[in-house]
């Protein structure tokens, strides 16, 4: 069950013996794609720092996790951290659809959380200037990037998208190709992570 505002998330339960380490998104995304049945932890990767804990505590807390189901040009891609798509992060407009927060260090979707039924969505509008992305790039560490009033916001469970030319795709921070008709939809409660 997706998490609400005040509850506690996860159940703590004693280490799993056969723990399943993913130390990258993509090696989690793939495991969960695969349809694997032990039980999973992460070491790395920008799920690992949205529930950060080593995989050798006992007890742990198992935490339910949503996915993003992502269609691509025909392609189908699993998400557990993020899909971003652009050209370039200096001109042209940039999509980021998150279930984590960050990428990396930067703080791209502040509200985000991995198990509340939803992705967010961030939107750079292709016109934004140079001197603005500049400007925000400084502010992302601290997710103070928003608002802006060339950067939209919002929260969704499943939308699609047609870019008039190809852009670069992105999965869980790895270049998958290019695409121009995108859809993701949020899968709530796919999967848990042992941390």
């Amino acid at each position: 069950m997706t998490i609400r505002k005040g509850e506690q998330w996860g159940t703590t339960v004693p280490r799993p013996e056969h723990l399943r380490i993913a130390s990258t998104d993509r090696e989690l995304a793939g495991l969960v794609a695969a349809g694997v049945e032990q039980p999973l932890g992460v070491s790395g990767g920008d799920v690992f720092g949205t529930v950060g804990a080593a995989a050798v505590r006992d007890p742990m807390q198992r935490l339910p996790m949503d996915v993003l189901r992502v269609q691509a040009d025909g392609l189908s891609h699993c998400a557990v951290a993020h899909v971003i798509v652009r050209r370039s992060w200096w001109r042209g407009g940039i999509l980021a659809v998150h279930n984590v927060d960050h990428v990396g260090h930067w703080n791209i979707a502040p509200r985000a959380h991995p198990n509340d039924g939803r992705f967010d969505v961030v939107e750079v509008d292709a016109r934004m200037p140079i001197r603005q992305r500049l400007q925000a790039r400084r502010r992302l560490a601290q997710g103070t990037h928003v608002p802006h009033p060339m950067i939209s916001t919002r929260t969704g469970t499943r939308e699609s998208w047609h870019f008039d030319l190809p852009q670069r795709l992105f999965v869980d921070g790895e270049h998958v190709g290019s695409a121009q008709d995108l859809t993701v939809t949020i899968e709530a409660d796919a999967f848990s992570i042992h941390v």
